[in-house]
């Protein structure tokens, strides 16, 4: 247990939770997030520092526009060449070499923005006992985001090392730590990669 002028950090409470590092946002794809390369680095330190409580998530596109539901199905008419009919699968795969802590780190598959949009995942973790979520990952503005916002109301404390944290946008990047760090701060504790690894 280690307190220095954050959250008190428990090991056997905690879970790395990364979000959506594949192919998909890496490579030149309408997804593309240009600069999830620079903060690969920060998020194979903490995995490959603590690969058994490392879940990687895995953004999952429908079959087709069709098979969406809801807003998903205009989001992915206006982006039909990311859907899984259109895509090639390799390009859903974790980005090397994070691939390579899989396993004794596990992957989860969900089909919308928060990690917690796969069922069950909430009630797995609480069985376990984890209380704690160090998220990493992008994007900051959308999937990060809205896990970290579901995490909030399900109890989580939220730990982000923003140097391992990426987006398509700077400003909305930028926009989002602060918020976290002003409006969230008793919630979601904003740090770095190092600190975080002296103290977990």
């Amino acid at each position: 247990m280690v307190r220095n002028g954050g959250f008190r950090l428990e090991a056997d409470t905690m879970l790395h939770l990364c979000v959506d590092m594949q192919r998909l946002f890496a490579e030149e794809t309408a997804w593309q997030v240009p600069w999830l390369t620079r903060v690969l680095p920060a998020v194979v330190e903490i995995a490959s520092r603590h690969t058994r409580r490392s879940v990687f998530s895995l953004f999952a596109p429908p079959a087709t526009a069709d098979a969406a539901e809801g807003a998903w199905r205009a989001y992915y008419e206006r982006w039909p060449q990311m859907t899984r009919e259109a895509l090639d699968p390799r390009l859903l795969e974790l980005v090397e070499p994070l691939a390579r802590l899989v396993p004794p780190a596990r992957t989860i598959d969900k089909p919308a923005n928060s990690v917690f949009s796969r069922a069950g995942f909430a009630a797995a973790l609480k069985r376990r006992g984890i209380t704690t979520l160090v998220v990493t990952g992008g994007e900051t503005d959308v999937c990060v985001l809205a896990t970290v916002m579901q995490a909030i109301d399900l109890g989580f404390r939220v730990v982000l090392p923003i140097d391992a944290l990426c987006s398509t946008s700077d400003g909305a990047h930028d926009a989002l730590i602060d918020l976290f760090r002003t409006r969230f701060a008793t919630q979601v504790e904003s740090t770095t990669t190092g600190e975080l690894l002296n103290r977990w």
